[in-house]
């Protein structure tokens, strides 16, 4: 006789670390988005809104 190709009681893949994952990703992705933007603030408070842009400018040709 054939037997099933699943258990008859289902296995559980829930784990204490398995919805931790996805809420500590999107924290580290808060918290680089965070330092960059304190970065830019930073560099525009300390250099200025003209030499900011500049730069900004000079870095998008020499990437394109």
């Amino acid at each position: 006789m054939a037997q099933p190709l699943h258990p008859a009681h289902r296995l559980s893949d829930i784990s204490p670390t398995a919805g931790r994952m996805p809420s500590v990703l999107l924290w580290a992705g808060a918290a680089i988005g965070g330092l960059a933007v304190i970065g830019a603030l930073a560099l525009w408070f300390h250099y200025g809104s003209q030499v900011f842009f500049e730069m900004i400018r000079t870095g998008f040709a020499a990437c394109f």
